[in-house]
């Protein structure tokens, strides 16, 4: 019974990784990216985001409570995390690795960034260009940022090709060789898209 509640739990937190927190998370970087452009696009991107109808609602049933589930039953999945060896070999192994550790980047980084952000938009503050160029004003924070958004792409697009295993798209070792060029592919174009954006706002 117990292994039973905990496949249905990793395929949920398997697919909520996907959606909606991934597609969230690609939806957040083209906004964001709209700042390499010029700071009047970044702020009318920005303010069409904050005055979506239902905004609270959306945020909190699609992006707080499933990254809420999502990160406290990854934390537990890594500390009981166990290599496969002698299934996967050395480099998924190594994926498997990274994927717990970026995870944890990703954790922290997120609960920095929405203090940053939204509970700071709640104070009565106004979340626009100024903001973020006020925020990577330091060498430390365009670092802090640059290892966790960096760290949150590559999560998400290793966490494809997990997605990919654990639903049966891609059974054979052939499907899941391809899988890794293409998921690894997504990280360097999101990374890409990151990385810009950052820079866009120094």
């Amino acid at each position: 019974m117990a292994g039973s509640k905990d496949f249905v739990n990793r395929r949920i937190h398997s697919l909520l990784g996907v959606i909606p927190i991934g597609l969230f998370l690609v939806q957040h970087l083209v906004v964001n990216h709209f700042a390499t452009r010029d700071a009047d696009a970044f702020n009318a991107a920005a303010h069409f985001m904050e005055n979506l109808p239902f905004r609270i609602f959306l945020e909190t049933f699609v992006i707080y409570l499933p990254i809420l589930f999502h990160a406290v039953y990854g934390l537990y999945i890594t500390f009981q995390a166990k290599n496969n060896v002698s299934r996967y070999g050395y480099f998924r192994n190594m994926m498997f690795l990274v994927q717990r550790v970026t995870g944890v980047i990703t954790l922290i980084f997120i609960a920095w960034h929405v203090w940053e952000t939204r509970v700071q938009a709640a104070l009565g503050a106004e979340v626009n260009f100024s903001m973020m160029a006020d925020i990577l004003s330091s060498p430390f924070m365009i670092a802090f940022y640059l290892i966790g958004v960096l760290s949150a792409v590559f999560h998400f697009a290793n966490g494809l090709w997990s997605f990919f295993v654990s639903w049966g798209l891609t059974v054979s070792p052939r499907s899941q060789k391809i899988s890794t060029y293409v998921t690894m592919g997504v990280f360097v174009a999101l990374a890409i898209v990151s990385v810009r954006t950052i820079f866009a706002f120094i």
